[in-house]
């Protein structure tokens, strides 16, 4: 499933029905990305739900992420920071139910949730009410008892009458704090899910957007979907990236001397090409196919797969 942005296609890829998580901080553009997602996916209609978000940030995904655009094919649940938590809890459901709905008819349905976190922080001050003991990190029990409920129901559907099968393709957000990615909420949605996509807060600062860390992200159904040159061009892209990261402190610093590992020579003068790709405008739509295009010329370029 063509995602239309080229961090997410070429380094997790997300097939029909999967489940990928959205694990990001406060503040490195999340619910632009989420626009994004909205806007450029191959998908007959969206489905959002925005649990716990403040009544400003709604509004301005709304007007400024979304758009017309992205409005003409979503349906928007919202319970805002101040709302109940019972009505924090019951709005991811109702996405979810919404989104079935849709599915039964056969459609491909995008379902953006924001956040769990905040779903889960609900869910907290319902146990805590009720008399349940906090456990892990003051969440009680029942939490993590609930969250495969509720992640659980996005997936593939049954065929229709006429012979369709609808798809859920769900994408979660988890706003891990203090950018702690193994706290108690981002550990558990991440063993539930199908992928993780790390936002990661120093390639934001850097000004490189979406700021997706894709040597940490993964797609678990990606070998799947894609082809074997696809898949052998992602390794190798892969693997670039990560010599770079090994070697970019001493290349800085002035200690490495060129010529004396091909592999590091070859990573220096591509893992900046592969990075520019991996940056795109917020109104900008990148087929699947037109991705893996571009990345296979650069790789080729420096001697790589064609």
């Amino acid at each position: 499933m063509s995602l239309g942005v080229s961090a997410l296609d070429l380094f997790a890829t997300c097939r029909q029905g999967q489940r990928l998580g959205l694990f990001a901080g406060s503040g490195v553009g999340k619910s632009t990305l989420m626009g994004m997602l909205t806007r450029n996916s191959a998908c007959d209609i969206a489905v959002i739900a925005l649990v716990g978000e403040r009544g400003r940030e709604v509004r301005e995904f709304l007007e400024d992420d979304l758009g017309e655009e992205g409005l003409s094919k979503a349906v928007v649940v919202v319970a805002t920071s101040d709302s109940p938590p019972l009505m924090r809890r019951e709005a991811a459901y109702t996405a979810t139910t919404i989104a079935e709905y849709f599915r039964d008819q056969g459609k491909s349905v995008l379902l953006l949730m924001d956040s769990v976190t905040r779903f889960c922080h609900a869910l907290r001050e319902i146990g805590l009410s009720g008399g349940e003991p906090p456990a892990t990190r003051g969440y009680p029990p029942s939490v993590f008892a609930e969250l495969p409920r509720l992640l659980e129901r996005a997936g593939p559907g049954l065929s229709t009458p006429d012979g369709r099968a609808g798809q859920i393709t769900a994408i979660y957000s988890v706003l891990v704090e203090g950018d702690d990615h193994n706290e108690p909420v981002a550990d558990a949605v991440r063993g539930i899910l199908d992928g993780h996509v790390i936002m990661d807060r120093r390639i934001a600062e850097a000004g490189r957007y979406p700021a997706i860390n894709v040597l940490r992200s993964l797609s678990r159904t990606a070998s799947g979907c894609n082809t074997r040159e696809e898949n052998a061009l992602t390794r190798e892209a892969r693997a670039t990236l990560a010599v770079w990261e090994d070697i970019r402190d001493i290349v800085q610093l002035g200690a490495y001397r060129e010529g004396s590992d091909a592999k590091s020579d070859r990573a220096i003068r591509l893992a900046p090409e592969i990075d520019s790709l991996l940056q795109q405008e917020r109104m900008e739509v990148r087929a699947l196919s037109d991705s893996f295009l571009a990345l296979n010329n650069l790789v080729a370029a420096y001697g790589g797969p064609q």
